[in-house]
């Protein structure tokens, strides 16, 4: 009897949208995220992520950033990643045309310190405008004014506390701009951050079959004990017996709806 999860090369890039968007409407904040079998975000002592997840990993990757309104990551991530500008495959941008979306989604990074090079391929091949988000503090220095000849930089603090992003806030800015389906790809750090303020509607996990070993990072990191209780919506087998999950929020709102039904 074989228990194996269906294969996700049986399975049409529309089937695998259909399977990976059910039930997300906007406001929605996926968070995207490769990982061993014994819990590690990277692999091979390099720090990033790249070996890890396969073809299968990558098709679905391109997938989700082709939903997406926006794609939002934190300045490291980008820098210990090597991100380009956010620029889709021709196939993914013809698929938007006919959804009436724009050609590519907004590119956001996340970063508190403005540590970023305004001449990066990040900022000067982008197709869209670019937004950082980073604190009331760090917007108000000289590096966020030459930041924003190329970007959008828009201050994400509470009241209370100018010199950190706050998720909360940074995600009402990116609502402010129409920017709904938010798809985030890391790190760990400001995962963490996501969770802590309870904004984290899916998590869309790929299984890699092996084994890190060393030291390498949790997919999240911080300081909130709370846990947040997520459901199953679907498991995919990929090459190399890499497995491919997506899990949704359980909030109070669908623990009424099962009551009622």
């Amino acid at each position: 009897m074989s228990v194996l999860p269906p294969s996700i090369a049986d399975l049409s890039d529309d089937e695998l949208l259909e399977l990976y968007t059910a039930g997300a409407t906007a406001p929605w904040l996926r968070v995207n995220f490769v990982t061993t079998l014994d819990g590690s975000a990277t692999a091979g002592g390099d720090g990033v992520s790249g070996s890890l997840g396969g073809p299968d990993d990558l098709r679905v990757f391109d997938l989700l950033r082709r939903v997406a309104d926006v794609v939002l990551v934190a300045a490291g991530t980008v820098r210990d990643e090597g991100y380009g500008p956010m620029v889709l495959h021709d196939r993914d941008v013809a698929w938007r045309r006919a959804h009436g979306m724009p050609d590519h989604p907004v590119f956001a990074i996340v970063s508190g310190s403005l540590s970023l090079d305004p001449a990066s391929r990040v900022f000067t091949e982008a197709p869209v405008r670019p937004i950082v988000l980073t604190s009331a503090t760090a917007a108000a220095s000289p590096h966020a004014t030459a930041l924003r000849a190329v970007a959008d930089v828009v201050p994400c603090s509470s009241d209370d506390d100018r010199d950190t992003v706050d998720a909360v806030a940074l995600r009402d800015a990116l609502l402010a701009r129409d920017l709904g389906t938010v798809h985030c790809e890391g790190g760990p750090r400001f995962f963490g951050a996501l969770v802590a303020a309870d904004l984290v509607d899916e998590l869309t996990l790929t299984v890699d079959p092996s084994l890190e070993g060393g030291a390498g990072p949790r997919i999240t990191h911080g300081g909130s004990p709370d846990l947040r209780r997520f459901r199953p919506a679907h498991v995919l087998l990929g090459a190399a017996g890499v497995l491919l999950t997506r899990y949704v929020r359980v909030r109070d709102r669908d623990r009424v709806r099962d009551l009622d039904e």
